[in-house]
């Protein structure tokens, strides 16, 4: 794949950009809850990537490559922020192979999260991420709390459907709390 993106293959950079974008996504968010400068990070990865792909040598494996860049960029995202230095310390190390298959079944619940409406994603998160209740959830959207529980009763359908039924029950136990 590499070869293929060092000769201009913007198809194989794509391939690359699926294979590995919401594992990246994953780490990055480590550092950072702002999904929005998660996803410009990463995306800028692949840029550079793209940019500088005729001076790059890649020595390790590819994966262990953009994800030095990524950890690089967050380091630099921070410095400008001019961000104490302890906060740069506790960024993620770059992780070895059976760190990411790991996380492949991370990568998978948040590519499902993502298929989700927008609306229904944002309920879910907020019940999940930011364990807030079902009323607090309604107060916080200006909806009804019959209208959260619904919306969260159909995420949790979407999600079972679309998860292997370990990874959705382990997600499920984890977060699912009643209201």
């Amino acid at each position: 794949m590499w070869k293929n993106i060092k000769a201009g293959n913007k198809q194989a950079l794509n391939e690359l950009h699926e294979k590995y974008f919401h594992q990246m996504c994953l780490y990055a968010h480590k550092s950072t809850n702002n999904s929005g400068i998660v996803e410009e990070l990463v995306s800028d990865c692949f840029i550079k990537i793209w940019e500088n792909r005729k001076k790059i040598s890649i020595k390790i494996s590819v994966k262990n490559y953009i994800f030095l860049i990524l950890r690089n960029s967050i380091i630099d995202y921070y410095r400008k922020k001019q961000v104490h230095q302890e906060t740069l310390e506790n960024l993620p190390e770059i992780a070895d192979e059976s760190y990411f298959g790991e996380q492949k079944q991370y990568a998978l619940l948040y590519q499902a999260l993502e298929k989700l409406p927008q609306q229904r994603r944002k309920i879910l998160e907020l019940a999940v991420f930011d364990s807030l209740s079902y009323k607090q959830i309604a107060e916080k959207l200006n909806i009804s709390r019959n209208t959260v529980k619904t919306q969260i009763a159909r995420a949790y359908r979407l999600l079972k459907e679309s998860l292997d039924p370990k990874d959705f029950y382990l997600f499920y136990f984890f977060s699912h709390k009643k209201d």
